[in-house]
Formats: structure tokens, sequence, C-alpha cells
């Protein structure tokens, strides 16, 4: 992964820009934000359809993913250490190419991470309760909502809870997965897809949505401490940490398909069921919903943010522009993020909400590479890699999304 430091700019920390919104979030708790918004929906998720695309090249799809994602991380955080304001890439849309790209943003925005949120809550309901998992989801929205509403300080704390206790919990299903595969047994299924490139790289997209939760860290510009400092920190250990979890339970989910394990939509039950202890499926059900619980809180916060920040500009109706008056919270928008992810819920399915989020979320990365490609270059190092990286990232988002539009 690239080093941001290297080139980011040399501004001072000593003191936050103007907010319109508390700054109550630290370094830790743009990790918790961060690490919460990428581990969920993908890691229990994203497996079934992306196997399906990629087979025994899988682990190169989560590479590729990565790559795409670190570079979108490396522009999105330089953006954000010169930008520390609501909005994210609208907001950096507007500032450095036009109006137009920054409204374009906060649009392909809003609906990719409203279906991420809805594939998040369908998440949960697939691993809680498969034959009502609408209204598992459903349910799952609303006490989000109840919680964001009471503040970010109280999601990121319960959003901590959750963080340990999944990462815990798929450290020891890594483990114990991989002792089960040294054993003897087999099942019987078909063997795996022969991928095609554009297979492969249709897969890629769809594991892409697992790692774009970083993007959290920077529409909550305005409730960071610091933020030139804690945004680019917050990036490189919440995405580091997610890409080595990534990694191994991709190589588990490959092995166990090649063993014979059927793999369904709820991936980590079925391997689970097949090479662990009964008990295992009913943690592994309890993680599933806290990770997509955590997944959900950052991203109808994020969503919220967004319209907030494209409203307080008159980009949106300005109703989404009201802020509590003691808790500082733009709730309106963020009751309607989780009105348009319950809607999302009752007329799609996951597959469907992973495709949309990635086709949309690529989009709005490349509209930051653009904007990247404006920032003022820093000595001789900052030339280079301010410029080779955004191009690579545009050409990679490019990539992706025109291989799921062709792949489906």
């Amino acid at each position: 992964m690239f080093t941001l430091s290297a080139y980011l700019p040399a501004v001072s920390s000593a003191f936050d820009p103007p907010s319109r919104l508390s700054r109550s979030l630290g370094l830790r708790s743009a990790v918790v934000i961060g690490v919460s918004a990428m581990v969920g929906t993908g890691v229990f998720a994203v497996w079934q359809p992306a196997l399906q695309r990629a087979g025994g090249l899988l682990v190169a799809a989560v590479i590729v993913a990565a790559t795409v994602a670190a570079l979108n991380a490396t522009s999105t955080a330089r953006l954000a250490a010169r930008n520390p304001e609501a909005g994210g890439v609208y907001a950096y849309g507007r500032i450095h190419l036009n109006r137009f790209a920054g409204v374009l943003a906060g649009v392909v925005f809003i609906i990719g991470k409203t279906a991420s949120a809805s594939a998040a809550a369908l998440t949960i309901g697939l691993y809680v309760w498969p034959e009502r998992s609408r209204v598992v989801a459903l349910v799952a929205i609303g006490l989000v909502l109840a919680l964001n509403l009471r503040g970010i300080v109280r999601s990121t704390r319960v959003a901590l809870v959750m963080v340990v206790a999944v990462l815990a919990v798929l450290v020891g299903f890594v483990v114990g997965s991989g002792f089960g595969l040294t054993e003897g047994g087999t099942f019987s299924s078909e063997p795996l897809v022969e991928a095609t490139p554009v297979s492969m790289l249709a897969a890629s997209g769809l594991v892409f949505v697992a790692f774009a939760g970083y993007a959290r860290i920077t529409v909550l510009g305005e409730e960071v401490m610091k933020p030139r400092r804690t945004i680019p920190q917050a990036i490189m250990w919440s995405f580091g940490l997610v890409l080595m979890i990534y990694l191994l339970v991709a190589v588990i989910v490959v092995l166990a398909a090649e063993r014979g394990v059927a793999i369904g939509p709820a991936a980590l039950n079925d391997i689970a069921g097949a090479l662990l202890p009964g008990w295992t499926v009913p943690v592994l059900v309890v993680a599933a919903a806290l990770a997509a619980g955590a997944v959900l809180l950052s991203l109808i916060a994020g969503v919220g943010r967004t319209l907030f920040a494209m409203a307080d500009r008159g980009d949106a109706p300005r109703i989404f522009a009201a802020v509590g008056r003691s808790s500082r919270i733009p709730y309106r928008a963020e009751i309607a993020a989780a009105v348009g992810t319950a809607l999302l819920v009752t007329v799609g399915g996951l597959t469907l909400a992973l495709a949309i989020s990635g086709s949309m979320i690529l989009t709005y990365y490349a509209i930051g590479h653009l904007s990247a490609l404006r920032l003022p270059r820093d000595g001789a190092i900052g030339t280079v890699v301010g410029r080779a990286v955004p191009v690579a990232g545009l050409l990679g988002c490019a990539a992706l999304v025109l291989a799921l539009v062709v792949a489906g």
C-alpha cells in the first residue's frame, strides 16, 4: 500500500479549522469507524458472488480490489488533509473541479452507500433468520438509526465493542478452519468456475465494496479532531488491518470450496458447519449481526453527512440541512438515509445491492482521482506520486466498473 505521509501537505494540525458540527472524534474513534465500515458486509456476504465469478482466482481478485482501494485511499487522504470538511469527494469535486462534478459525486455516493447499507442489513437477515431476512433487515435499520440519532460518540463506542468481538471471532474462524482443512474428508460439489480476466475483475468490483469503508472517515471530516493529521493515519491503520483479514478469509474460502464445501450466501456459516464444531455456527451468526450492524452505523452516518453537506450548499433540498440544537446531529438527513436503505431492502437482493454499490462507489472515487490531479505538487516526489496515483486509480476504477457492467 502507498505511504500517504510521503506526499501529504505539510500543514499545522495544532488548531482545527472551523466546523459547523462538533469535533469529538480522535484517532481511535476514526479507526473504529473505518474498520467497522469495512469488516461486515464483505467478510460475511461477498464471498459467494465473488467466488462464482473468480473461482480459484478469488485471492487475486481480493488483491486487485485492495490495490484499487489503496489508490483511492491515497488520493482521498490527500484531498481530506487539504479540505477537512463534511462531504468527502462531493466537497472535493466542487472545490477542485466544478459544481456538476461535486453534485455527481454526491449523488453516486448516496446511491452506492445506500445500496451498501441495504446489503449490510440483508446480511444480518441472511445469517440471523434466512427465511425472514428482509424483516430482520428492517428491524436492524431502525435500531441503527436510533443509535446514530443519539450522537456519533456513542455510536462509535458501540462500534468499538462490535469490532473487537468480530475480529476475535474471525481470527478463531481462520485458525479453526485452517486446522479443519488439514484433516481428511471431502464433500460433493461442482468444480470451481474457470475465471476469465473480465469475470475476475467483476469479482474484484464486488470485493471492492468491502474495502470502501474508509470513506466514512473522510465524510465525517467536520467531526474529527486535528483532521489534517488524524484522517490519513486513520485510513492507513483501518485499511491495513482489514486487508490482512480479507486475504486470510479469501484463502480459507478457496480451500474450502476446493474441498467441496458448498458456499452459499451465508458463506462463513457454510464453512463453519462443514469444518468446525457445531457451536461455532451460532457464534458466527452473532458476529455477522454485530459486524453488519457496525457497517450500518457508519454507512447511515456517512450518507446522512453527505446529504447534509449537499443540502447546506444548495445541491439538495434545504430541509436536510437541519441540525439538532443540542445534539448537533443532522437528524433529518440521517432519517432520510435510513428510509432509503429500507426501501432498497424491500425491493432488491444481496448480490444486486453489492453490484450497484460497487459501480457507484468506484465512480465516486474516479471523481476523487480527477480532483486529486488538480492539487498542487509538493516537491519532486509529490509531483510524480501526486500524478501517478490518481491516474492509476482512475484507470483501476474504470476497469472494475466496466467489468461489473459486462460480466453482471
